[in-house]
Formats: C-alpha cells, sequence, structure tokens
C-alpha cells in the first residue's frame, strides 16, 4: 500500500520545482521559446513576471501535484486490494 501523505507530498514538491524551472528556464530563454502562454492558460490567475503571479503559480502547481498524488495513491491502493492475489 502507498502512503497517501508521501506521495502526495512527493508530487507537490515535485510539481513546484517544476514550475520554478519553467520560469527560470522563461527568463534565460528567448521568448519565443517562453512556457508563459501555457502556463497562463492552465494556472488561473497566472500572470508572467509578477510576484503575486509568481506566488499563485507556485502554490496552484503544488496544489495540483497534491491533487495527483491522492488520485493516484487512491486508485493504486484500491487496485492493489482487489485485484491483487493475497499472499
Amino acid at each position: 500500500m502507498l502512503n497517501i501523505k508521501l506521495v502526495s507530498w512527493s508530487l507537490g514538491l515535485f510539481a513546484a520545482f517544476s514550475f520554478v524551472l519553467c520560469v527560470v528556464y522563461g527568463l534565460i530563454a528567448p521568448a519565443s521559446l517562453h512556457m508563459a502562454p501555457f502556463l497562463e492558460m492552465v494556472l488561473p490567475g497566472f500572470r508572467w513576471l509578477t510576484l503575486p503571479g509568481f506566488l499563485l503559480g507556485l502554490v496552484e502547481t503544488f496544489l495540483y501535484g497534491v491533487y495527483a498524488g491522492m488520485a493516484y495513491c487512491a486508485i493504486y491502493n484500491l487496485l492493489r486490494r482487489y485485484c491483487v492475489a493475497p499472499r
């Protein structure tokens, strides 16, 4: 069985770290290669290169990661309980 708290925190932190990498990449890459339009589409309220937008995007990506971890653990644990033969 997977620990839902551990997996959720892990995916939340991974998503937040990935968001920070995307923003840093956007700061050093040419404008034609930015992820800004995509981030503004998928993160409600996110605006490129504003502190409130960055903080909101960071929180939103963390929460998306937590949601993914919770959903994954619930499905995995359910399938493990009912589909794997007991030993």
